[in-house]
């Protein structure tokens, strides 16, 4: 095997075992991070649809509620869950990167039985009543197509909530027209009744951490082709082109040919000193041969 192939399968060996070692380690870091990232899209998603809660409560509410429409046919827009989940959908809708998010305003005791929490909600709203002290719960949970990342806030009834679902008696004739008396009454102020909760499938930041992974993999390829082929340039200039000429320098000599020029020193290192050292072997030798044809 020659000098430059074992020198590439040293080279190879070693940066071979360093970058699986770093892609490994590296990959851990991408998916905590990417994982985070999520997590911090979700925080701003429910920060949002708070704001457009909180707008729709105190400011779009009142006046909607004054239009005389409002007393005949009842209006969504009047309430909060309403208008934080549309802008929700909204926000899906003209960003495909959000396609896989989900929200949901969740309730025990809702007036719209569509946002009635299913068994793992209620469970996190019984979590954040029996913690009221805790801002928010991240965890995940299993779901038929894998893992599931979530992050809830806990809703809790407002004064403007109990205009409407205090009692029926003070609930609009046209809501109770809608939806009925049967359910969503009986909240009582500042009671935590419900969670804004959004979920997003661990397939998300799976794909994030996976195309950075790629992309960390062909960088790491790209710069192993390109130290390779830079130190095989420079074994081949410093080490393997003065040995063939010492080599070639020899072979002449060996044959018996007179005035071989002696070779050209550069340096100081290993390979200049070999130089030096044939160059004198060379001048001891033609003085011997000389000596012998005098003789």
């Amino acid at each position: 095997m020659r000098l430059l192939a074992k020198f590439n399968l040293i080279l190879l060996v070693i940066f071979g075992s360093g970058g699986f070692l770093i892609s490994q380690l590296a990959y851990s870091f991408l998916f905590g991070n990417a994982r985070r990232e999520v997590l911090q899209e979700a925080q701003l998603m429910i920060a949002s649809a708070k704001s457009v809660r909180d707008y729709t409560a105190t400011d779009l509410s009142p006046l909607l509620q004054q239009n005389p429409g409002h007393r005949v046919r009842f209006l969504p827009e009047t309430i909060p869950f309403y208008g934080a989940t549309t802008t929700f959908n909204n926000l899906r809708r003209d960003n495909p990167d959000y396609t896989n998010y989900t929200y949901k305003e969740a309730a025990l005791n809702p007036t719209n039985l569509e946002d009635r929490a299913s068994d793992w909600e209620a469970d996190i709203i019984s979590e954040l009543r029996n913690h009221p002290d805790e801002s928010q719960i991240m965890n995940e949970r299993l779901i038929p197509s894998g893992r599931s990342l979530y992050i809830a806030k806990p809703i809790k009834a407002t004064l403007e909530c109990l205009e409407c679902h205090s009692v029926p008696s003070a609930a609009p004739r046209a809501m109770l027209a809608v939806y009925g008396s049967a359910n969503g009454f009986g909240w009582k102020k500042d009671e935590i009744v419900g969670a804004q909760i959004i979920s997003v499938p661990m397939t998300v930041p799976i794909g994030i951490a996976n195309r950075a992974y790629h992309q960390l993999l062909l960088y790491l390829v790209l710069t192993l082709i390109i130290a390779i082929l830079a130190l095989d340039a420079g074994v081949y200039l410093f080490v393997i082109r003065p040995l063939r000429t010492v080599s070639d320098t020899a072979d002449r000599v060996s044959r018996g040919e007179k005035n071989v020029p002696p070779i050209k020193v550069n340096g100081k290192d290993e390979i200049a000193t070999v130089a030096s050292s044939f160059n004198r072997m060379q001048l001891s030798v033609a003085k011997a041969l000389k000596m012998f044809e005098e003789e």
